[in-house]
């Protein structure tokens, strides 16, 4: 289908593709025009060095001109067909060989120029080139060369698709669209940075002609995707600030003596600035959109319940969301347990309730007989209408999409939100995904928390582990988890598994002690049996996968045993790590791995010495780099092709700074000189 917008018409379209080959390329993410103009190159190699052949080094990549002397075809018995061409300068001769490429006869005929790339080596006395790059020249010109004699773009490949075709598409395509494309940059802000325009950039971001021109068009480019991704983020906090009218909560006096007499420890200076924020945004014209990091066991939640008691006090019904029904399990324990004293209502949504139940609750809340509602995921179902919701609160942000973020939003009329997360966020992806909220921080842990011992063990030494983990538990009644990062034995995956080794640990190694299994394919109920059983201390030990992960309490844990560690990222482990170390007693970390990459010891070191989640979550982006973001799909809108937050920081926070500044000016992009960038806006994004 051809479209108005030249540049959103199917690759099919493109000259040299058609419909057939459109398939393969959708396997690296290309359906229209515009995906082959930022399918941007994964590398480069330069090949502009031309030597004379007598002066080409062995065993090297080489670019080398001349001309066709000799060409032929050699059959192998049971073999592929062989192009033979003798190359020669004035200085000598080359064999090129390029095997199954008959069709090259018909190409490179004798008395051509070439152009050849490719590795230099010796067989038989002779210098041979096997299966190089080449390029005809006409009339001895090599300056629009694209396979050889220039730098050369390497790009992304898949199944079926090569280098040279792929090029050469590329080529095509660059040459006629990449002038269509829209500069989406106001011009006073691109003149003042001297950036210079799309075209120029998509230009040499493919075919440099030289350094120069690639750094220019590689900048250009890299702020463009912040730049695109802070005015979105920008619109979006203004239009809440602005255009949004919110609940504007007030201040009751019973709120501080309600909530003292049921907190009956001291808050840390952390937690008390984080809730003088909260109070007031929540009595603010505008809604709350504000993002709370704390490490695990920061005391997240009563912050949380602080937000709660004041949306309550002033009649609004409060939502809580979280990623599991363990964890909803445990916060509509800890709520009822708090407010057993008062007449305020907790109800927990799961997905585990008969109809009748669920019949029951959704009445209770549209006739606000409930105040606080706490659920996973079901809390967004259509069958649940709130009488009066005036705050949300969703745990473990990561878990949930933008989507359903919205939907809870939407049951109300613009409440109030606070969405928190364990999993600390290193700055660099905070500012690029979250920098449309408003960011507390609670630094500091409890007073009384102890850190936690972590050790790194080679498997050899695991029997020394289970010797470990026997005294603990024989020590005044504690227990133990061990984790496995597969539930089943894998015939792909050479890895012990949480259902073979919890036989094996019941039936030998731990058969004095009570041993659980709790994993991901159990039921919602068998889960929250298990877990019950063993914050009743009914279970010593609990073989696990990763379903422990986030969130749950259980004081009496005092040991970790984490099985092929390797396989977890830094801020997995420590958020497996967060799981003991609840009580007032000292705990342990043991990391079982005999990792061999340099990248895997170096988050298994990272465990040993650092216990602090926000410098975790630094060494974890230094060491795996951000790749895909997590979370960025969520976010709605993009994926870097070309940008790297942490390596671009400095572009980062000056497309940032642009971003704000434009929104501030032109708080929704009404200006005429803005018209091109809203429009793309709009294109990648449905919340504008």
């Amino acid at each position: 289908m051809i479209t108005q917008n030249v540049l959103e018409n199917s690759v099919q379209f493109v000259k040299g593709v058609g419909p057939k080959r459109a398939k393969i390329f959708k396997k690296v993410g290309i359906e229209n025009i515009r995906d082959l103009l930022y399918h941007f190159p994964s590398r480069y190699e330069d090949r502009r060095h031309i030597l004379p052949i007598s002066k080409l080094k062995i065993n090297q990549l080489q670019t080398l001109k001349g001309k066709v002397i000799t060409n032929g075809l050699r059959f192998i018995r049971k073999g592929p067909a062989i192009f033979e061409a003798v190359i020669g300068d004035e200085s000598g001769n080359i064999l090129a060989l390029w095997f199954n490429q008959a069709y090259l006869k018909d190409k490179l005929k004798v008395g051509s120029e070439v152009m050849l790339y490719g590795k230099v080596e010796i067989k038989k006395a002779k210098l041979v080139i096997i299966n190089p790059e080449y390029e005809l020249l006409e009339n001895g010109s090599f300056e629009d060369s694209i396979h050889t004699a220039n730098i050369v773009p390497i790009y992304p490949l898949t199944a079926h698709l090569n280098q040279r075709y792929l090029r050469t598409i590329i080529k095509g395509v660059v040459d006629l669209y990449a002038p269509m494309a829209a500069e989406i940059l106001p011009s006073n802000l691109r003149y003042r940075l001297k950036f210079i325009h799309i075209s120029a950039a998509l230009k040499n971001i493919h075919f440099p002609k030289n350094e120069v021109f690639y750094q220019q068009a590689r900048k250009r480019l890299i702020f463009d995707e912040f730049f695109l991704i802070e005015t979105i983020n920008a619109y979006l906090k203004k239009k809440i600030k602005t255009k949004l009218r919110g609940i504007r909560h007030k201040n009751k006096r019973q709120l501080n003596n309600l909530f003292s007499s049921v907190i009956a420890f001291e808050l840390t200076p952390s937690q008390k600035k984080v809730i003088k924020e909260i109070k007031q945004d929540m009595m603010s014209p505008g809604p709350m959109y504000r993002l709370l990091q704390g490490d695990v066991g920061s005391g997240k939640t009563v912050v949380a319940f602080y937000a709660i008691l004041l949306s309550i006090l002033n009649g609004y019904q409060a939502a809580f969301m979280v990623p599991t029904e363990i964890l909803a399990e445990q916060h509509f324990s800890l709520f009822k347990k708090m407010l057993k004293d008062f007449s305020y209502k907790v109800v927990l949504v799961a997905g585990k309730l008969s109809t009748g139940e669920k019949t029951k609750i959704y009445k209770k809340i549209k006739e606000k007989k409930v105040d606080i509602i706490i659920g996973t995921h079901a809390l967004i179902q259509e069958g649940i209408k709130f009488k009066k919701l005036g705050l949300i609160i969703i745990d473990e942000q990561h878990k949930f999409g933008v989507l359903q973020r919205k939907t809870l939003k939407e049951k109300g009329i613009n409440p109030d939100l606070l969405v928190m997360t364990a999993t600390p966020i290193p700055r660099t992806l905070s500012m690029v995904l979250y920098s449309d909220m408003d960011i507390s921080v609670i630094k500091e842990l409890p007073p009384g928390r102890k850190p936690i011992i972590t050790w790194w063990v080679s498997e050899k030494k695991r029997v020394d582990a289970y010797g470990f983990i026997r005294k603990e538990i024989q020590k005044a009644k504690k227990q133990a988890y061990i984790v496995y990062p597969i539930i089943e034995e894998s015939e792909k995956l050479d890895l012990r598994d949480a259902t073979r080794m919890y036989e094996h640990l019941k039936n030998n190694i731990f058969k004095d002690f009570n041993v659980g299994l709790i994993h991901g394919r159990l039921s919602s109920k068998q889960k929250d049996s298990i877990m019950q059983d063993f914050k009743a201390g009914k279970i010593d030990i609990l073989v696990s996968t990763i379903v422990i992960e986030v969130g749950i309490d259980m004081p009496a844990a005092s040991v970790m045993m984490i099985e092929h560690a390797e396989r977890f990222g830094l801020a997995q482990l420590h958020q497996l790590r967060g799981r003991v170390g609840r009580g007032s007693f000292k705990s342990y970390c043991v990391l079982v791995s005999n990792a061999r990459t340099a990248n895997a010891k170096s988050r298994l070191n990272a465990m040993i010495k650092c216990q602090d989640g926000f410098e975790i979550a630094e060494k974890d982006l230094d060491i795996r780099g951000p790749g895909e973001i997590f979370g960025i799909r969520q976010h709605g809108f993009l994926e870097f092709k070309i940008a790297d937050p942490q390596r671009d920081l400095k572009i980062l926070e000056s497309a940032q700074k642009e971003a704000f500044a434009l929104i501030e000016k032109d708080n929704f992009l009404n200006w005429p000189q803005h018209k091109q960038l809203l429009n793309y806006l709009k294109s990648k994004l449905d919340l504008i």
